[in-house]
C-alpha cells in the first residue's frame, strides 16, 4: 500500500497545470494499465474539481480508460448535458448510470455484533459491503476513486470508501450505514474522520475490498479571502493515509467554529447542483451547530423541485416529513415502508430542526403547501432574494441596516459549529 502524492496547507492553491501534472505523476508510478475504470462524484460535488481530474486521467490512458461510473449513491442519475459541462473532454459513451437498488453486489458482511458495538447497543444488524458489479465483474486493473474529502453527515468526513460502498453502493448498504450513522447522532459525527460509520466501511476494506485495484484521488477545497474557490490539497494513493491526510487538512480549511452562535443564517444553494431537499439539506445539517437556539436558517433555493432524488423516497418524505428524531424513529417501528428505507429516514432526522430552530424554506418550484407539510415554514424566492442578494452578500456575517445574518453561499464545502456545540 502507497502514497503516491501528498501536497497540501491551508494555503496552497493548486492550479489547473498543477493538478494535471501531480495526477500525471502519481499515475506514472502505478506502472503499466490497460483497463482503467474511474468513479467520481456526480454534479452535486463539481466544486471537488473530480471532473476536472477524471478529464486529465483520460488524456493520461486514452483508450485504455474504458468507463465512468459517478458514484451517484441514491442521487438521480446524470443527465448528458450534466456530464458534457463536469466532465468536458471524457466521451460520453464512456459514462454507465449506477442503479443502486439493482446492480450491485455483496463482498461480505460486517456482523451484527461489530453493529451492535459501534452502535452503543442501539442497532441489532448486519452490514452487507456492497458495490457495483462493475467494479467486481469488470475486469479493470485500475479503479481511480476521485473525490473530495469535506464534513458529512453520515460518515463524519466524506471519500475514501465511502465512495465504494455507499456511492457505487446498494440500497441495503446505504440504508443501514446511514440509519446507523443517524441514531448515533450526527453532531457526534460531522466533522470527525473515526467515528462508527468509518469504523463500519473500514472493517469492510479490510475484510472486502483489498482485492479490488482501487486508488484514492482526494481533493480539498477551501475558499480563499475573495469567496473564490482553491484547492488546498491533493492526496493519491491505495492506504489509508491518504484519506487521514486529507481529512486532517479539509478540519483545517472547511470546518468554521465560531465565537458566538448565528441568530439567523441564509444560505443559497445554487440552482446547477441543488434540485431537491434531498440534497439542498446541506443547509441545515451542516449548520445546525453553529445555530443558536430560536435562531432562523433562511434556505434560498431557486432550483429545488422536488423533495427525494427518486419517486420512492420523494413520497416517504411527503408522506412523513422532517419532523425530528423521536417522530422519525416512532415512524420507522410502526410503518414497514420507512422501515424498509431506512437511508431515508435518517435523512428526515437530519433535515429536522429538531424544534431548535425555524427553518424557512424559499423553493423555486415548490408550493406553500408542499413545503409547509414536511414541516418547514415557506419564504416567498423572489422577496427572499430581494432581501438577501447572494450576489451582493459577503460569506459570514454581513450588517444589513439593524438585522445582523450569517450568509454561505454553498453549504456543501464545509461545517459551522458555535465552540458550545463541540
Amino acid at each position: 500500500m502507497s502514497l503516491y502524492c501528498a501536497v497540501g496547507s491551508v494555503d496552497t492553491d493548486l492550479s489547473a497545470k498543477q493538478l494535471k501534472m501531480l495526477l500525471a505523476e502519481a499515475l506514472s508510478r502505478l506502472g503499466p494499465r490497460s483497463k482503467v475504470l474511474v468513479v467520481p462524484p456526480d454534479q452535486s460535488r463539481e466544486h471537488s474539481r473530480a471532473g476536472e481530474l477524471t478529464r486529465y486521467a483520460y488524456d493520461y490512458y486514452g483508450d485504455r480508460l474504458q468507463a465512468v461510473l459517478p458514484a451517484i449513491g441514491t442521487h438521480t442519475p446524470m443527465r448528458t448535458d450534466q456530464i458534457q459541462h463536469m466532465f468536458a473532454g471524457v466521451p460520453p459513451s464512456l459514462f454507465h448510470p449506477h442503479d443502486w437498488r439493482n446492480d450491485v453486489e455483496t463482498l461480505g458482511e460486517v456482523p451484527a455484533a461489530f453493529i451492535r458495538e459501534q452502535s452503543e447497543g442501539k442497532l441489532d444488524y448486519s452490514w452487507p459491503a456492497q458495490t457495483n458489479k462493475l467494479l467486481i465483474h469488470g475486469g479493470f486493473d485500475l479503479i481511480l476513486s476521485i473525490g473530495q474529502v469535506v464534513p458529512h453527515e453520515v460518515v463524519g468526513m466524506a471519500n475514501y470508501t465511502k465512495n465504494i460502498v455507499v456511492g457505487a453502493g446498494g440500497s441495503m448498504g446505504i440504508n443501514r450505514s446511514h440509519f446507523l450513522g443517524a441514531v448515533y447522532g450526527m453532531e457526534r459525527i460531522m466533522g470527525r474522520a473515526l467515528n462508527p460509520v468509518r469504523n463500519v466501511f473500514n472493517y469492510a476494506q479490510e475484510h472486502f475490498l483489498n482485492e479490488l485495484p482501487i486508488v484514492y484521488v482526494h481533493t480539498v477545497v477551501g475558499r480563499k479571502q475573495d469567496g473564490s474557490l482553491a484547492v488546498r490539497g491533493l492526496y493519491i494513493g491505495d492506504s489509508p493515509e491518504v484519506f487521514t491526510l486529507a481529512a486532517e487538512l479539509s478540519l483545517k480549511v472547511n470546518f468554521e467554529i465560531l465565537d458566538k452562535p448565528i441568530q439567523k443564517a441564509v444560505v443559497y444553494l445554487d440552482p446547477s447542483e441543488f434540485h431537491s431537499t434531498w440534497i439542498g439539506n446541506k443547509s441545515i445539517y451542516r449548520t445546525r451547530m453553529a445555530l443558536a437556539d430560536d435562531a432562523e436558517l433562511i434556505v434560498l433555493a431557486p432550483g429545488v423541485r422536488q423533495f427525494g432524488e427518486d419517486a420512492g423516497i420523494d413520497t416517504l418524505i411527503r408522506k412523513y416529513g422532517y419532523r425530528g428524531t423521536g417522530h422519525t424513529l416512532a415512524a420507522v417501528r410502526d410503518n414497514a415502508d420507512l422501515g424498509d428505507n431506512l437511508s431515508a429516514a435518517a435523512h428526515l432526522i437530519h433535515g429536522s430542526s429538531e424544534d431548535r430552530f425555524r427553518i424557512t424554506y424559499c423553493p423555486g418550484q415548490l408550493t406553500r403547501d408542499e413545503i409547509e407539510s414536511v414541516g418547514f415554514g415557506y419564504g416567498n424566492l423572489g422577496a427572499m432574494l430581494d432581501r438577501y442578494d447572494p450576489a451582493k452578500l459577503r460569506h459570514g456575517f454581513n450588517q444589513l441596516g439593524d438585522e445582523e445574518i450569517f450568509f454561505i453561499a454553498n453549504p456543501g464545502l464545509g461545517l459551522w459549529a458555535h465552540r458550545s456545540r463541540l
